[in-house]
């Protein structure tokens, strides 16, 4: 019997658990069971008190006490050590049937998403080719206030395009807190966000102030490193970002504002599709954001 489950993933400070517990909130609504499982072992704040955390199986605090490892290294720890207790899940898991959505709430540690090879062993035991047998997608969470510094928005969808490599999974890339950038960008500009489209960088600069000369770089200067950050060479380095997201083709985003329901309602449709949760079903449309009367824009 195949189970369904969303794997919500992306950055620190991205909104993982705002959304998880919007979602919860959007399946107690449309009376869904779902099955809430927190795989943070750092994580103390939450909406819903986690069904399954692994933080009864491992904590960060107590590693990082016990081993004298940084926040990183204790939690590649943590991620070891519940490979070794895999039992852990597949006690909790196995018996929910498949009406049940299962939710997996992720740390924000951008490393277990793009080079360190941890994430995809557990992928492999929840997925449909390992005991679990779970219908898998990612869910990856990229802070839609990235786009008022589009160098930053580029880094961060190059690393959504390196866990979508890594992980091997049908992928859903949702810009969060769509209503912090009310009045910050207007929807035609938006859109080219959504898209990922690399000719904002071709357009105009990356929303920084361009440094003009050519001056011996002091390294111990901070005005000097900062000046890197907005220079030509700076430039060049994210338009050839922007170009290689572009020539994969792989990168697009829904908008999600955890405050409207239709917003969650409309994830949830994409998230659906892509587990195959309703093989009939074609996912919503999302709405269109009121985003215009703009206050900023690039000259």
């Amino acid at each position: 019997m195949s189970k369904f489950g969303v794997l919500v993933m992306g950055p620190a400070g991205a909104g993982k658990t705002t959304f998880c517990t919007a979602l919860i909130q959007h399946l107690q609504t449309v009376r869904r069971s779902c099955f809430y499982v927190n795989l943070d072992p750092a994580a103390d704040n939450f909406g819903y008190t986690p069904d399954l955390d692994i933080r009864d199986l491992i904590s960060l605090e107590d590693v990082m006490e016990e081993m004298s490892l940084g926040p990183n290294g204790g939690l590649i720890f943590c991620f070891e050590f519940l490979l070794q207790n895999l039992d852990f899940l597949s006690t909790a898991i196995d018996p929910l049937s498949e009406e049940y959505l299962i939710i997996f709430d992720l740390p924000g540690q951008i490393e277990l998403y793009t080079h360190i090879p941890l994430l995809p062993e557990l992928i492999k035991f929840l997925s449909r080719s390992g005991p679990l047998n779970i219908s898998l997608c990612a869910a990856y969470l990229l802070e839609a206030t990235f786009v008022v510094d589009k160098a930053k928005f580029f880094a961060g969808t190059l690393s959504a395009m390196s866990a979508m490599i890594m992980m091997e999974l049908p992928h859903v890339n949702i810009l969060s807190k769509m209503d912090l950038v009310k009045g910050q960008v207007n929807n035609t500009q938006l859109k080219k966000f959504v898209n990922a489209d690399a000719n904002l960088l071709d357009e105009e600069d990356t929303g920084r102030n361009e440094v003009v000369g050519e001056d011996v770089l002091d390294v111990n200067n901070p005005n000097d490193v900062d000046n890197v950050m907005s220079g030509g060479s700076f430039q060049k380095l994210n338009r050839a970002v922007a170009r290689l997201i572009d020539d994969f083709s792989m990168i697009s985003f829904l908008r999600l504002d955890v405050n409207d329901e239709d917003s969650v309602g409309d994830i949830l449709s994409y998230i659906d599709n892509a587990i195959q949760y309703h093989e009939a079903q074609e996912p919503r449309e999302p709405k269109e954001s009121d985003v215009d009367n703009a206050t900023w824009e690039n000259d």
